[in-house]
């Protein structure tokens, strides 16, 4: 058991039998009442997002997860198939758990796995993939006074806004959190 003082983001915890990751959480003081935790609680692996407010101290059950580095080989229907870096063993993922990571998904691509035991129950994403440019109009020389941005489509088919410069074939730093072009690689 934990209690408020000890949220974390990425925390796994259980509510009426179902998990939950704490995606962010504030803690308030008013000046009138008892101070109370915010939090924005995604639901794993259905992928809500709640919001829920918890008094100050309130215990609550947290789950302990082991998170394992797999690497992303193939999908077969709504199977991903993810292989162990250690073991080398594969396992079929189901697409409910990796549909979060699905617009900044490639073939080799390491991903976190968290399981619960042997059960895997969410797939987390390193913070920034390199994705290359597969559609995007081309730039408009002198059309850059405010520093413009034109839309592009990556090669798995997520699209972000880019600057007027990238091309087709350029390959961009995205941050798979915000799915925002950070820069050209």
């Amino acid at each position: 058991m934990a209690d408020t003082s000890d949220f974390r983001n990425g925390m796994i915890i259980k509510l009426e039998g179902r998990l939950y990751s704490i995606n962010e959480f504030l803690h308030v003081k008013p000046g009138k009442g008892g101070a109370f935790v915010r939090t924005k609680l995604k639901q794993i692996p259905e992928g809500a997002v709640i919001d829920k407010t918890f008094r100050a101290g309130e215990k609550v059950e947290e789950v302990r997860v082991e998170r394992r580095t797999y690497q992303y080989l193939y999908n077969s229907g709504d199977l991903f198939y993810m292989m162990d870096t250690e073991t080398y063993e594969q396992i079929p993922i189901s697409k409910a758990l990796v549909d979060d990571a699905l617009p900044y998904l490639k073939e080799n691509t390491n991903v976190t796995v968290l399981m619960d035991g042997d059960q895997p129950i969410a797939v987390e994403l390193p913070t920034f993939v390199e994705l290359a440019v597969a559609e995007t109009e081309p730039g408009v020389r002198g059309d850059t006074a405010q520093g413009g941005s034109k839309s592009a489509t990556l090669e798995t088919g997520a699209v972000t806004s880019v600057p007027l410069f990238i091309e087709i074939g350029d390959v961009l730093k995205i941050d798979t959190r915000t799915g925002r072009y950070i820069e050209r690689v």
